[in-house]
């Protein structure tokens, strides 16, 4: 499986060097990318279910990161959030939990963990799809999908049965 990712980082040398790098080593995918809050926040709205990680930069062009993080905070519990930033002051970074991000990377040292967060999403998101077989199945993948890291307001269970309970 190839993740559907989106992209919030202001400059395009490093927007264009992290699509390549991503995309030849993470089995990542850019489905979209934006320079700025307000393209950032259009583009997921209007693509809610058509992506499977955001990576945002807290320093955009207009607006932040901590904008494009509010928007996501809606998103379904497949869906992943991450910042890859140059800024590291643990109030800030605390302030991304908050608003919701499943990790922060530094954009320094930080790449190498974002390959392995991919890759474990990747992973995760494979075992999702795979068949269930019994109704316990059911209940662990209603657990896992409820993500409990995840402020109640902004869960969102969806399910459909396989064919095969039909």
């Amino acid at each position: 499986m190839v993740l559907k990712a989106f992209l919030a980082e202001d400059s395009q040398e490093i927007r264009d060097t992290l699509i390549e790098a991503m995309q030849a080593v993470a089995s990542v995918k850019f489905v979209g990318e934006a320079k700025s809050e307000k393209a950032a926040r259009a583009w997921l709205s209007a693509n809610d279910g058509d992506w499977d990680l955001a990576i945002v930069d807290l320093f955009l062009d207009e607006g932040s990161g901590f904008g494009v993080l509010r928007e996501c905070q809606t998103r379904l519990p497949r869906q992943k959030v991450v910042v890859l930033t140059g800024h590291n002051q643990d109030r800030v970074l605390a302030h991304c939990r908050v608003l919701g991000a499943d990790a922060v990377f530094d954009k320094s040292e930080g790449v190498e963990k974002l390959v392995a967060f991919c890759k474990a999403h990747v992973s995760g998101l494979d075992s999702m799809k795979a068949p269930l077989g019994r109704i316990s199945d059911i209940a662990q993948v209603a657990t896992v999908l409820a993500c409990p890291t995840r402020p109640t307001s902004t869960r969102r269970l969806i399910f459909t049965p396989p064919d095969h309970y039909s």
